[in-house]
């Protein structure tokens, strides 16, 4: 280098570092020698670097666009759920013959950790705990495999199913119905027949969970000392009744070159006259109905609890669950679209009312760290700027930032993970550490230049 001759550097590349080669280990010296690579060709391609950068950042913007947005972090375990309901049995009888012979048959499975079970009365749960590295739709068909073979081993009737492929932070939404002056069985029935199915079609919803009023169904209370009367049994009631609620089959047959196809109408049960006047057995050309032996009245199924709202009564209404990996901002958005179009169809008085939206923390919490990066930004640039006091070293280094935290989205995207309050708050620490080895390489590189600058100068007072 000549007397008077200018160093210029440009980003990214602009350290010039000083290793002493003797104490390094043969590691070491390869990875300087790759260092000093990597700097010699991009300092020789500076166009290409830039356009990489670029790049990175464009790519960047686009991932924060896409990124899937909740608040908090899914840490739940990868696991699939066994239900199976068999009621009016004692949980003593469900661990014994639902749950046990589900368990020992569900731990062979490839890649599950251990497999716990649960028993109540009329319900049992068993929950597969899978290796995180498995996917999880993959693990549900291990399950149902498995579930094919160990349905043979529980009591006649019982059949076991797998839950929704929620996680244990996928209810997103509680909503119930206002609906003044209506029957809780009402409500519950318009939750279960038309709402339900209705929101269930949303993109990203894994189960609508009803909640809260009275399942409708006939209550038969026989006497039993009219059964004893007329010498009927209580399965010969069982029987009569299933028999006397079906529709039975017809066949096609041709006359005069014309086909007439033969059908039955009105098998099913349509009020409780239709219940109480099935006949049970004839004796002197009467017939006995369920009526002469039993009281036939509409009641709602057995509860073991109820949904309160605010202490102002009871209320029905349901819960969205979301489906595993979806964007949790986005299907809340979708589900109260197609609430306002359900609500179209729904009686008259009768509207949703939202008690738990997800949505409102995902907004806060995102606009909150979204502010705080913000401020960071301002602040060490500032910080930059007057710490090294050089405008072309301090924009070389706070440029950096947008295209690192923009870089950032692509891996929480090629990894699954969501733009919550734990991830955004990582970035945002490690805003400092970003402009830390720039400002300390820059440093380094005003010392060896300042130090080269003085033997040139010593070197031409010397000549």
């Amino acid at each position: 280098m000549h007397p008077g001759e200018r160093l210029e550097w440009s980003f990214p590349c602009m350290i010039v570092l000083s290793f002493h080669k003797a104490s390094l280990s043969p590691i070491g010296i390869i990875k300087e020698y790759m260092i000093e690579k990597l700097i010699d060709f991009s300092l020789k391609n500076r166009l290409l670097v830039l356009l990489v950068a670029a790049g990175l950042l464009g790519w960047g913007l686009y991932s924060v666009r896409t990124s899937k947005v909740d608040a908090i972090p899914d840490l739940s375990e990868n696991q699939v759920i066994v239900f199976t309901e068999w009621m009016g049995r004692s949980p003593q009888i469900i661990e014994d013959q639902v749950t046990y012979p589900l368990v020992t048959n569900l731990q062979g499975l490839p890649g599950v950790k251990y497999v716990r079970g649960s028993s109540m009365f009329g319900m049992s749960f068993v929950y597969v705990v899978f290796e995180d590295d498995k996917d999880v739709y993959w693990a549900r068909e291990r399950v149902l495999e498995k579930l094919n073979y160990a349905s043979r081993l529980l009591p006649e009737g019982v059949l076991p199913t797998i839950g929704p492929d929620g996680t244990g932070v996928g209810h997103i939404l509680w909503y119930t119905l206002e609906a003044p002056g209506m029957d809780l069985g009402e409500q519950r029935a318009i939750q279960d027949w038309y709402v339900k199915f209705a929101l269930q079609n949303v993109e990203g919803v894994a189960e609508i969970a009803s909640f809260g009023g009275y399942q409708k169904q006939y209550e038969v209370t026989i006497d039993p000392n009219k059964l004893s009367y007329y010498g009927i049994s209580l399965p010969q009631v069982v029987q009569a009744v299933r028999s006397n609620n079906n529709e039975v089959g017809g066949r096609k047959f041709e006359m005069s070159d014309i086909g007439y196809i033969i059908k039955t109408d009105g098998g099913y049960i349509q009020d409780i006259d239709d219940l109480e006047n099935i006949s049970l057995k004839t004796e002197n050309a009467t017939p006995v109905r369920v009526k002469d032996v039993a009281t036939v009245q509409m009641t709602g199924e057995s509860r073991l609890g109820i949904f309160d709202l605010n202490g102002e009564g009871e209320a029905v209404g349901g819960i969205v669950v979301m489906r595993y990996g979806e964007n949790a901002a986005e299907v809340i958005e979708h589900v109260k679209k197609k609430m306002t179009e359900v609500g179209r169809g729904l009686p008259e008085g009768v509207k949703f009312n939202i008690v738990y939206d997800r949505s409102g923390l995902i907004n806060e919490s995102i606009s909150s760290i979204k502010n705080t990066l913000i401020e960071e930004m301002i602040v060490v640039s500032l910080v930059v700027i007057v710490f090294l006091f050089h405008w072309r070293s301090a924009v070389s280094i706070i440029v950096q930032i947008p295209i690192t935290i923009a870089a950032s989205f692509i891996l929480l995207n090629a990894f699954g993970i969501t733009s919550n309050i734990m991830s955004l708050t990582g970035i945002a620490l490690a805003i400092g550490v970003i402009v830390d080895n720039g400002i300390i390489m820059a440093e380094n590189s005003y010392k060896h230049l300042s130090e080269r600058y003085a033997e040139l100068n010593e070197e031409r007072k010397n000549s």
